[in-house]
C-alpha cells in the first residue's frame, strides 16, 4: 500500500500521493471506486458463458481514450465509494451468484488493494479463476505483483501505431507498454487452458477494436501479435466500437465500424493463420452492449 504514497503503478507515472487525496490521470486518490458489480454476459464465450462472468467495473482509468466506450466510469463520474473488505465481500457474493469467474475490469490503479481483497475472499474459501481486463496500458512491473493472484489475462492491444497512440489517447508509448505488458502476462500464464464446459481457466486472451477508417492499425496489431505469439494467445477482433460522444476533431470516430472494413480484417486474420480467436457476428455495434452503470451490486 505504500505504493500509493508516490503512485507509479501505471506508465503515467504521476507521482502522486494518493494517501493524501491527490489524483494522478486516472483519477483517482487511495479510496476504491466502482460502478458495477454483476453477471456479465457480453465477454467472449470461454469468459462468459452461459453462468455468465462475474464483472466489477472499477472508476478512473490510466489511459482514457478519446473514444472511450465506457467513458461514465474512466473519467470518475460513476462509481460509488467501498472498503477492501467490501471488495472481498463482492468477490464473494459473485461467486454465490453462480460466475464463472471474477473479471477485474480496469483495475491497474487500484492493484495494492485488489491483492488484499483477493486474499481476504481466498481465506474465506473463494475458488474462482481470477480475470484481470485491461487496457493493456499496463507497467511489467505492476504486472508482476499480480502473479499467483491472476489466472487470465484480457488486455487491449489498441494500437501498433504510435501516432494514433498519441493522437486518441495522448500516450505514444501505449504500442511499446502494451507489447511488454502482454509478453509480461503470457510469460505468467502460459498458452490457454480450458476446461471441459469450454470456459478458460489459464491463458491470455488479447482484444483488438477496430476503429473506424484505421484498418491498417488493426492490421498491423494482428501481425504483431501472430508473429510474437503464435498460437500461444487467443485474439478477439472486435467490430463493436459504438460513436458514445461526437467528436469534432476526429470526425471519422462518430461513425460505427462497416461491414467492408471488419471483413478488411478479418481476411487478414485469416490470411496471416491465425486460427484461436474470437470475432463477431451479428448487429454488436450498439449502445446496448455497452452496461448500465448504475451501481448494481457495489453497496
Amino acid at each position: 500500500m505504500r505504493l500509493l504514497e508516490d503512485c507509479t503503478l501505471c506508465p503515467r507515472d504521476c507521482h502522486a500521493d494518493r494517501t493524501k487525496g491527490k489524483t494522478g490521470y486516472c483519477g483517482m486518490d487511495d479510496r476504491i471506486f466502482a460502478a458495477r458489480a454483476a453477471l456479465h454476459m457480453w465477454e467472449e464465450p470461454c469468459i462468459s458463458g452461459e453462468k455468465g462472468s462475474g464483472a466489477v467495473f472499477f472508476s478512473g482509468c490510466g489511459l482514457r481514450c478519446c473514444f472511450c466506450q465506457n467513458r461514465e466510469i474512466a473519467v470518475g463520474r460513476q462509481g460509488k465509494q467501498i472498503s477492501q473488505e467490501r471488495l472481498a465481500d463482492i468477490f464473494m457474493e459473485l461467486w454465490q451468484q453462480g460466475a464463472a469467474n471474477l473479471n477485474l475490469v480496469t483495475g491497474a490503479h487500484y492493484v495494492p488493494q485488489i491483492l488484499r481483497a483477493l486474499e481476504n475472499a481466498r481465506k474465506r474459501g473463494m475458488p474462482l479463476p481470477v480475470v484481470y481486463n485491461s487496457s493493456g496500458y499496463e507497467k511489467a512491473e505492476t504486472l508482476s505483483m499480480l502473479d499467483g493472484y491472476v489466472d487470465v489475462y484480457l488486455p487491449d492491444l489498441k494500437y501498433a501505431d504510435k501516432d494514433l497512440a498519441l493522437v486518441f489517447s495522448h500516450a505514444a508509448d501505449y504500442p511499446e507498454r502494451a507489447k511488454r505488458a502482454i509478453d509480461e502476462m503470457v510469460r505468467q500464464t502460459g498458452p490457454c487452458v480450458f476446461d471441459r464446459e469450454g470456459y478458460i481457466k489459464k491463458g491470455t486472451i488479447v482484444r483488438h477494436l477496430i476503429l473506424p477508417g484505421h484498418t491498417r492499425n488493426s492490421i498491423d496489431v494482428l501481425k504483431y501479435l501472430y508473429g510474437h505469439f503464435g498460437d500461444e494467445i487467443y485474439i478477439s477482433i472486435m467490430n463493436q466500437y459504438t460513436p458514445v460522444v461526437q467528436n469534432e476533431r476526429y470526425k471519422e470516430l462518430n461513425r460505427k465500424v462497416t461491414r467492408r472494413e471488419y471483413e478488411k480484417v478479418l481476411d487478414a486474420a485469416l490470411g496471416l493463420g491465425i486460427k484461436n480467436g474470437f470475432f463477431q457476428e451479428g448487429d454488436t455495434a450498439k449502445e446496448s452492449f455497452i452496461p448500465d452503470f448504475n451501481g448494481e451490486g457495489i453497496l
